[in-house]
């Protein structure tokens, strides 16, 4: 292996970026693959030297993604690793999450692509590699469209950014590790760095946000978020999602998913179940692309090893095609595959969601049972449940409230997006709705089928974009709910795939705030919990005939499920 340290790419804009590359030993001229991010290229080296790590090692760093340099090398590839303008040893300034407010790191990719093409050990045939930051920036590039960037594998990708850190309009804490460097995250290694608020908004504005985020009583019970909120020059680009919790223009312009219809060029797209956030943007990047794409959604466990290096085998079989002409029957596939969680078996079909997917209604009754059959009594004898939820600045118990099914009598496939719609009476003005939906087996043991989330204050739908078990939120305003007021909240779960087996349950687990350490988040890094909420709320759920609380979930008959394959 030939490797080139810290080569400076001159851009555009005059601007240099940091770059290593690493080159396969007296080849001539490769393809070579392309990984752009702001942790910072020497970190990335660590594949050469640190065996890779699973959660929940405490050598497992969340920003060693890159990839597996010597077995990129190996395979016949130029490996290239850029530092992110502003980050490393780049010039420049990184303005806002994916430079979103700055330069865009799209353009960067293109002009990066361009010089690589012109070197002496590059045969023109460039892609790229790396998950996470490293995959969302390549929908980014490619949709620049530089002449040779010929195909991308964008794995475990960020493509709606206000997704990334709020989920059904509540805040998640996670994307804050990964940018300041807590709990197993080296986070960026910023040289110059500046908050996207910071340019769009000014000083009184700025000032008008922080004073209305410090009112709100989630972040009031939060005192470090209190404390950022004084300092915000220290956490620029967590500042953001901190001054700005409603979606829109903001969040919206020139992300990838804004930007996804101009690629063009073979885009494989990779995510893993039990990550459902991660897997609804991907699902929704993989339907805007406008090229040849494929889709590969993987089994559990949720985070993948550190340093990066699984999936590169399917990567390289879509390299060796696109990048160097071998017909390796890759293209022959289906075009969208994904582990039937629960089965053991996986899936190929040709399209996202399944053409025979079936909503079937399962309603939630009294004594916490789920039926498939409705309440026929009113609220007058099935009387509602509840439960109270004290602030965690006062109690560190989460409260909860569970629905169960009797034992399935023959195998159920569920496959697609679900729902959950909830009739509910709170007696403050806002509150969060944490829904999570379990396999249970006959000894009791828990599996994650896949969760929702929905503040109540955002509780407007997309009229236009929701179907019946597919709900859609703008989440562009907070509407205050009336206390005492019963509504209907539709909380869309995210997609999943799983087989109930006979003699399984499912169980419907509802809450407004979750464990700090709970089960779910085990093999997730620290921090990966949602903002608690910060008001003193009880909480009614009405199932009854007037208000029929319901789960619509995506069955596929018994001909087509995986049982039968």
């Amino acid at each position: 292996m030939r490797i080139i340290k810290d080569i400076r790419i001159p851009m555009r804009d005059g601007v240099h970026i940091a770059a290593d590359i690493y080159l396969p030993d007296g080849a001539g001229k490769v393809p070579a693959l392309l990984a752009l991010s702001p942790y910072g290229k020497e970190l990335q080296a660590q594949a050469l030297t640190l065996p890779p790590q699973a959660r929940p090692s405490h050598l497992w760093n969340g920003a060693i993604e890159a990839g597996d340099i010597r077995e990129v090398v190996s395979r016949g590839y130029a490996h290239i690793i850029a530092d992110v303008r502003g980050t490393g040893g780049s010039e420049g300034q990184m303005c806002g999450n994916y430079n979103s407010g700055g330069h865009g790191d799209g353009k960067d990719i293109y002009d990066l692509v361009e010089w690589m093409a012109e070197q002496d050990w590059c045969d023109g045939n460039i892609g790229m590699i790396g998950i996470s930051y490293f995959a969302s920036v390549q929908i980014l590039g490619a949709a620049e469209q530089p002449p040779h960037l010929k195909a991308i594998f964008a794995n475990g990708g960020h493509f709606d950014l206000y997704e990334l850190c709020y989920h059904g309009g509540i805040m998640w804490l996670m994307p804050r590790a990964s940018r300041e460097g807590r709990g197993g995250d080296s986070g960026n290694a910023f040289n110059n760095v500046a908050s996207k608020s910071s340019k769009v908004f000014s000083p009184g504005e700025l000032k008008e946000k922080t004073k209305e985020r410090l009112k709100d009583p989630d972040i009031a019970h939060w005192s470090d978020f209190v404390h950022l909120l004084h300092y915000q020059d220290r956490h620029e680009l967590w500042m953001d999602y901190l001054l700005n919790p409603l979606d829109g223009p903001f969040w919206q312009k020139d992300s990838a998913i804004d930007v996804a219809h101009k690629v063009t060029i073979p885009t494989y797209f990779q995510a893993k179940w039990g990550r459902g956030w991660n897997v609804e943007g991907t699902i929704e990047c993989f339907h805007k692309v406008s090229g040849i794409k494929k889709l590969d959604i993987q089994a559990l466990p949720p985070m993948l090893e550190r340093p990066f290096h699984e999936s590169h085998d399917e990567m390289f079989r879509w390299y060796d095609y696109w990048l160097k002409g071998i017909d390796n029957g890759i293209m022959d596939e289906p075009t969208v595959q994904f582990s039937v969680e629960g089965s053991y078996k996986w899936r190929g079909e040709e399209q996202w969601p399944l053409p025979n997917e079936e909503k079937k209604a399962f309603y939630l009754r009294p004594r916490h049972k789920i039926s498939e059959k409705p309440e026929p009594l009113t609220s007058e004898y099935a009387h509602p449940d509840g439960f109270y939820q004290a602030p965690l600045t006062v109690t560190t118990t989460s409260e909860k409230i569970k629905w169960t099914s009797d034992k399935f009598l023959e195998a159920v496939e569920m496959t697609g997006t679900g729902a959950l719609y909830i009739h509910a009476e709170i007696d403050t003005d806002d509150t969060n709705f944490i829904a999570k939906l379990y396999d249970v087996d006959p000894s009791g043991k828990r599996t994650l089928m896949t969760s929702g989330y929905l503040k109540a204050s955002h509780r407007e739908l997309n009229e236009e974009k929701s179907t019946y078990g597919e709900p859609w939120h703008p989440h562009n305003r907070a509407v205050p709910v009336t206390p005492g007021e019963i509504n209907e909240y539709a909380i869309r779960l995210y997609p999943f795939s799983f087989l109930i087996k006979p003699g399984n349950r499912i169980e419907l687990e509802l809450a407004c705030n979750e464990p700090l350490d709970g089960e779910d988040a085990k093999l997730l890094p620290p921090d990966s919990y949602h903002l608690p909420s910060g008001r003193a709320t009880t909480h009614k759920i009405y199932r009854d005939a007037d208000h029929p609380s319901r789960l619509v979930l995506p069955v596929i008959p018994k001909q087509f499920d995986v049982s039968n394959k």
